[in-house]
């Protein structure tokens, strides 16, 4: 029995198998949809805002 998962960018269902290059994506499409959306900075994992204060200052500034 193959497990299916949904497209985490379109919904549509995507078996988990060795022969799926994209998974858990549908197609190469979706995936760089997602990777984009990560370069932008419309994805992003919480964090602790007090850990990342405190640990701001030692990385350097980027120039504007």
């Amino acid at each position: 029995m193959t497990t299916t998962v949904q497209c985490p960018t379109c919904g549509a269902p995507v078996e988990w198998k060795a022969e799926s290059a994209y998974r858990p994506f549908c197609c190469e499409r979706c995936k760089l949809i997602d990777l984009g959306a990560w370069a932008a900075e419309e994805h992003a994992i919480p964090g602790d805002n007090l850990e990342d204060e405190l640990f701001s200052g030692d990385l350097p500034t980027r120039p504007h």
